[in-house]
């Protein structure tokens, strides 16, 4: 059930041959009855017996919880489990035909099986298999870097919101269907010229004509992947789960969704999620947009609609409700929800990123009116502060204002202005305001590390960026390209308390990112989902980096979002 809307149109193998199961237990029809919920170890190979590494191995219950590993250099796994009972097994390795399994398993038994994925060879299955990230390369970006259609602008345009290139929006479609849908996206960015919306949708139905993508964008196996374990939980009935954050208290994990309008209150011992629906409180369908007579963002029809969240000092989750206008409160303990709303004489519109500094005080960007929102929850105190004017760089009406985070050092507050190449500081008492220019291209989400210095991911130059906010002296690192001219997206990025590495959201690559600072290497971690977008990290007790596939649920291989754990150094591995 869980694997079976997201295997899609996904062809892969039931016969026997392709998988022995051995655990003195019988095996009739590949059905291993009487085996265990302790381990599942394996070999999987391809047809000529060599070993493939880096094949993802998953299980999955009926609650829709999965675990999965990785295979070693030997094509070997070992995948401990609490799970018991009825389970999928599915095994994907890209380029090769999938393999998915039923397992019955019973406690404390051992199974050990050997699987054979077959390498695809058709054209147009080969094409499929390929990430998002390949499709969209196949536009005819304009060789200027800072033309409107150079591919670091296509990408600050395109993509900032879901991807471009998977399955649904690489169909084929006639150029008045490309056109129509350009000027919609153009307009939800404040663009409104019907020529420039032409000239983009007749490079769309060109690169999208149904040429197959043939780049073989392969993901290098790093041997830490073999140390560890990822957990997946189906997020049912989510639309667009935006931001996740573990609350310090219970460690739970708790989801905005924003075109559902609600936070998803995630018991990861359980796999239990639960919808905390955002009341309405006044605001009709739209919110604020619709009460300016204003088509609401994306058509969204809920009337609060929360995007980005932090923990404040009291406990209770602060969320930057972008429809409604407002900063939400929702208390973990009693599940009720508040709402302040910003003063409409502030002229604020769609409330952004939000972050909580060391007094308590939340600091939010708003994206639509390039400024920046002060609100204390203790006095109920909201200020908004105008930012400078900056020119966009692309066809979006404005800076931007976009990702925020607070220097741990001095308590200053920076931001990042994606469609400005800009970041700014702002001085918390006197709210005095300096921006630069960035390092790279799209600012975009960003955090400071325990020494003061600012992490920024570059969405539009497949990098990220570490800044001395004293010297403003910075280090590009840029992401590894598995393709040529395959550059990632990277949307944001997030500090591991413990460790300081730096985790990094991709959006078009199906995986994650893992770096480590002081070797200034980069780990990716595969993930079995086609058309994974990766949002914001957050970290629990036990140090698992967690985010979520956010993508519009029509975009995603099966069609249901889900939060996404890494344990990258699991005990079992250890062994």
């Amino acid at each position: 059930k869980p694997l079976r809307k997201a295997m899609m149109k996904k062809k892969y193998s039931r016969s026997c041959p392709l998988i022995q199961l051995f655990a003195a237990a019988s095996v009739t029809s590949c059905l291993v009855t009487g085996a265990i919920a302790g381990s599942l170890n394996g070999t999987v190979r391809d047809p000529g017996g060599k070993a493939i590494v880096g094949a993802i191995v998953t299980l999955t219950d009926d609650r829709g919880v999965s675990e999965l590993v990785y295979t070693n250099y030997d094509g070997a796994f070992h995948l401990a489990t609490d799970m018991e009972g009825s389970l999928e097994l599915w095994i994907r390795k890209r380029y090769h035909r999938d393999d998915l399994r039923k397992l019955d398993l019973a406690q404390d038994a051992n199974i050990s099986l050997e699987a054979v994925l077959r390498p695809l060879t058709d054209l147009n299955e080969l094409s499929e298999d390929h990430p998002t990230l390949s499709h969209f390369s196949l536009i005819a970006f304009d060789p200027n870097e800072t033309a409107l259609f150079s591919r670091p602008n296509f990408a600050r345009d395109c993509v900032s919101c879901h991807s471009l290139g998977e399955a649904v929006t690489r169909t084929k479609r006639p150029l008045e269907d490309w056109t129509a849908t350009v000027g919609r996206m153009h307009a939800y960015l404040g663009n409104g010229d019907p020529e420039l919306a032409l000239a983009r949708a007749e490079m769309l139905a060109k690169a999208f004509d149904g040429t197959p993508a043939t780049s073989n964008s392969v993901v290098p196996t790093d041997p830490l992947l073999f140390a560890a374990k990822v957990y997946r939980w189906r997020l049912d009935g989510s639309l667009v789960p935006h931001d996740p954050a573990v609350h310090k208290g219970n460690n739970r994990v708790y989801t905005v969704d924003m075109m559902l309008g609600a936070i998803l209150e995630t018991d990861l011992k359980t796999g239990e999620t639960l919808t905390h629906i955002e009341p309405a409180d006044g605001m009709p369908p739209g919110g604020v947009f619709t009460q300016m007579g204003m088509p609401a963002p994306y058509g969204m029809k809920v009337p609060r609609a929360p995007h980005s969240l932090a923990e404040g000092k009291d406990g209770k989750f602060y969320m930057t409700d972008l429809v409604g206008n407002s900063i939400a409160m929702f208390d973990p303990k009693t599940r009720k929800f508040e709402h302040h709303q910003i003063d409409p004489a502030a002229r604020a519109l769609y409330p952004h990123t939000i972050r909580t500094d060391k007094e308590g005080i939340l600091w939010f960007t708003i994206a639509f009116s390039n400024q920046v929102g002060r609100f204390d929850p203790e006095s109920g105190n909201m200020k908004i502060i105008p930012l400078p004017d900056s020119a966009s760089l692309s066809i979006v009406g404005g800076p931007s204002p976009y990702g925020i985070d607070i220097n741990p050092k001095d308590g200053s507050v920076w931001y990042t202005k994606l469609a400005a190449d800009r970041i700014g500081r702002i001085d918390p008492k006197t709210l005095e305001i300096k921006e630069f220019d960035s390092p790279v291209r799209g600012p975009r989400r960003q955090r400071f590390d325990a020494a003061g210095r600012l992490w920024t991911a570059g969405f539009s130059e497949g990098a990220i960026v570490r800044i001395d906010v004293d010297s403003w002296n910075s280090k590009i690192f840029r992401l590894p390209v598995f393709a040529p001219d395959e550059v990632p997206t990277p949307y944001a990025l997030a500090i591991h308390p413990g460790t300081q590495e730096v985790w990094v959201n991709d959006t078009m690559l199906d995986l994650v990112w893992r770096f480590l600072p002081d070797e200034e290497r980069f780990i990716a971690y595969p993930l079995p989902i086609k058309g994974t977008y990766t949002r914001e990290f957050t970290f629990t007790r036990e140090g698992w980096a967690c985010t979520t596939n956010n993508s519009l649920n029509q975009f995603i291989e099966g069609g249901v979002p889900e939060l996404i754990c890494i344990d990258v150094d699991t005990k079992e591995a250890k062994k």
